[in-house]
């Protein structure tokens, strides 16, 4: 899985080594559902995707790293 939806946040599965900087950019913060952060998923704002390409490159990166792991 690259991405996902969760009401208005889009989920961003970006690789524990890529967390920080991802939590860096606009409108981001830990994947918490649970009371326990998800290592390497993060949370995108739904008024952060507006802009345009904003969405795409959230998918893009999501989907980059989903296809960097090795096959089940």
């Amino acid at each position: 899985m690259a991405v996902g939806v969760g009401g208005d946040d889009l989920m961003v599965r970006v690789g524990p080594d890529h967390t920080d900087a991802a939590l860096a950019r606009p409108g981001t913060r830990v994947f918490d559902m649970t009371g326990r952060p998800m290592r390497g998923w993060i949370l995108v704002a739904g008024t952060a995707l507006s802009e345009d390409d904003v969405l795409g490159e959230w998918v893009d990166e999501g989907r980059a790293f989903a296809m960097s792991l090795p096959p089940k």
